[in-house]
């Protein structure tokens, strides 16, 4: 017989739908009348999807709710009928449209935090719930900081480095998050002065129909030159209004992060981690900060056919 730790995890992901109300937020909490159940909208991952892209993909199905995806909150996991599943979720803002009926979904209600922990079903979507009423920081970030796609070697490479190009890989990288990061509504797009960096965001750049403007700053001899400029941009950046994608490298990007107290493993002075094609998604402020690092945004490992 095939043990549970044997079986392959099923992967799922969803989102807290939250909107303004007085002094706090209301939730939006679904009846599933399959389960006859009352829970958060979540389903199962697609082949090669990115969890984010299959948790709002799964909200407008069941929901008919148009939100743009904020800050990560909890992952659960738990056991169905014995297999292993994990529940990836992110705070998502509605910003339009009605409660559309579903074979999945046969009510809606928009409740306070306390009414909707109240109402759910499942202990481990109150967890969830908790964590989307936190006050301490921010529901959504300000700046997607992206470290450019794979270039490879410089040695390899004859030509001045600032004219060192993508390599099919990195172009990968660079259409892989012009699939995902749109989903954070981002306003402007600007990018370090070499090419591999502009190449990185152009094609996300172009899907949201805004120019790539320069930011020098961000560049690593410029950087090296006069790195309170970059941390001042950063900080300005965190304020809003919108949200903005920097296209960075490897020698500004952790520094950055460590005057803005964001640590490798949560480790004072250790390195913050910036893999090529990664992004750091920011909001708030030193002290009351969100930082969530996605190494990739290549399809889910637990997703069917990865």
């Amino acid at each position: 017989m095939t043990s549970p730790a044997d079986r392959s995890t099923v992967a799922a992901a969803g989102g807290v739908v939250w909107r303004p109300a007085g002094n706090g937020i209301e939730i939006a909490v679904v009846h599933r009348p399959r389960y006859d159940d009352w829970s958060l909208p979540k389903g199962k991952l697609e082949a090669g999807e990115h969890a984010l892209v299959a948790a709002c993909r799964e909200v407008l199905e069941e929901t008919g709710l148009a939100v743009v995806a904020g800050r990560r909150g909890p992952t659960t996991q738990y056991a169905v009928d014995g297999a292993p599943k994990r529940v990836d979720y992110w705070l998502m803002r509605c910003v339009g449209d009605t409660f559309v009926v579903s074979d999945e979904v046969d009510e809606l209600r928009w409740l306070s935090p306390d009414d909707a922990t109240a109402l759910v079903t499942h202990d481990h979507d109150r967890l969830v719930i908790a964590d989307a009423a936190r006050t301490d920081v921010p529901r959504e970030p300000r700046l997607l900081l992206v470290r450019h796609g794979k270039a490879g070697s410089e040695s390899a490479w004859e030509g001045p480095d600032a004219v060192r190009p993508l390599t099919p890989a990195g172009e990968q990288q660079a259409r892989q998050l012009a699939g995902v990061l749109p989903l954070f509504c981002p306003t402007r797009v600007v990018t370090a002065a070499p090419l591999r960096c502009r190449q990185t965001v152009a094609p996300l750049a172009e899907r949201l129909g805004l120019a790539v403007d320069d930011l020098p700053e961000f560049g690593e001899p410029e950087f090296g030159g006069d790195p309170h400029r970059a941390l001042d941009t950063a900080l300005r950046l965190l304020e809003g209004p919108g949200v903005t994608v920097v296209c960075s490298q490897g020698g500004t990007i952790p520094t950055v992060l460590g005057a803005l107290g964001v640590h490798g493993h949560g480790v004072r002075g250790l390195p913050a981690p910036a893999a090529k094609g990664s992004v750091w998604a920011l909001g708030g402020r030193p002290g009351a900060l969100v930082a969530d690092y996605f190494r990739d945004v290549e399809p889910d490992p637990d997703a069917p056919g990865t």
